[in-house]
Formats: structure tokens, sequence, C-alpha cells
């Protein structure tokens, strides 16, 4: 069974579901049957190599509300991701574009490292303050988790795995996703948010009951548990 979870580096809600989901797939009876496959989302395609100023400042403008009330939201956001064992730290996060870190993701799934990298990027997000949007970054980050230094400076030195983030966010615009993070399950089923664990343990239950049953051609010789028929 596939999950499919499209999300953003720069998300937090996207870090928490993420965690959210382990533990769901945690409790799950078929989890050695579940494939995980991380798809590329960015909440802002045009945003620079790096934003200047105060994080705070910055969402009180966009939503239009005091730096005070941002603040408040991102203190309740530090105390949420904390509780999820995540050490959220706004007051160094560094926001710029994700599109090649998502790249590097598409690159890491190629070593089935996909996982573990996207984990790295997040953590070095939220809790390191670093800047997802530097090469030398994410070349570093690559390098923690696995991947060969030569091959992550050949990727970002090119358009190579573009195709494939421009792709991924394609597929979530036919799909209708608007917000990340968001579960589909075998593209059939969905969540979209940073849903409890129980609640996204039943999106997998649901998922595994509603699998499509195999459509078999009978008529050639076979071998059973009882033996094989007759040439």
């Amino acid at each position: 069974m596939d999950v499919e979870i499209w999300s953003d580096i720069a998300c937090p809600w996207c870090y928490i579901g993420k965690r959210r989901f382990e533990a769901a797939l945690a409790s799950f009876g078929h989890r050695d049957d579940v494939r995980v496959i991380w798809r590329s989302f960015e909440l802002d395609p045009g945003a620079p190599f790096e934003r200047e100023g105060e994080r705070a400042t910055r969402l009180a403008e966009k939503y239009g509300i005091t730096v005070e009330r941002a603040r408040e939201m991102e203190l309740n956001l530090t105390e949420t991701a904390a509780g999820e064992g995540l050490d959220f730290r706004f007051d160094i996060a560094r926001s710029g574009r994700t599109f090649d870190a998502h790249r590097i993701v598409h690159l890491a799934r190629e070593h089935l490292l996909q996982d573990t990298m996207k984990e790295r990027l997040l953590r070095a997000y939220f809790s390191e303050g670093a800047l997802v949007a530097d090469h030398h970054t994410l070349v570093r980050l690559g390098v923690e988790v696995g991947l060969d230094e030569g091959e992550l400076r050949q990727t970002l030195s090119t358009d190579r795995f573009s195709d494939h983030v421009r792709e991924d966010e394609l597929t979530a615009a036919r799909f209708g996703i608007s917000g990340v993070p968001t579960f589909v399950v075998d593209r059939a089923l969905g969540a979209s948010g940073a849903h409890p664990p129980e609640a996204l343990l039943e999106l997998l239950r649901r998922g595994w009951a509603n699998r499509a049953p195999i459509s078999v051609v009978a008529g050639g010789q076979s071998c059973g548990v009882g033996g094989c028929e007759p040439a």
C-alpha cells in the first residue's frame, strides 16, 4: 500500500504531521507493507533565496495581525511541536526557497534514503537555523545522511529532478491539494492536515480495507498447496 505525503520543508505542520504519521504507522498492523513516498509542495514557489527581517513581523504583515499575536502563534506552535518531541527554534529560522531541497529529496529516493533526507532537512530548518536554499548546506546535509558529495554537487549544478518537483506539484493541483501536509493512500483516500495519530491510523486501516482485489485470469496450468496440475 502506497502512502504519498505532500509537504514542504518550510511547513511547521508538515514536521508535526510527520511525527504523528510515524506514530500511526508504528501502530498499524500492516506497516511492513506500506511504502511511504514524499511528494514536493512549495508553499511559496516565488520565494527569494532568503527572506529578510524577523519571521514574526513577516507573519503579521501576511495575515494582517499584530507582531505580538504572530509571536504568540509561534509560541503555540513551538509548544505543540515539543509535545511531539520536536525542538522548534523560530528565533533562528532562516526562510527562503525550498525548490532545490525538494530536488535533493528526490535524489535521496533513488538511494532509498528519502525519509532520512526529509527528516534531516526538516530538523535543519526548524531546529538548527539552516538555510535550505543554500547549496553548500544541502550538500552538507545530504552527505550526513549518506548521499555522495559528487552526485549532490552535480545535481544542484543542473536542473536534475526539477521535473520531478514540478510533476508532484501538478499532481497536487489535479488532486485539489492546496494545503500541506496531505496524506494520500493508494490515490484513493486522503487526509489534509496534521491529524492526530488516531485519525491517521484510521486512514491507514481504511486504505488497507479498500484495496482493490487483484484481477486474475485463470485457465493455465499451475501449482497450488495441493500439488501441480498435469501437463
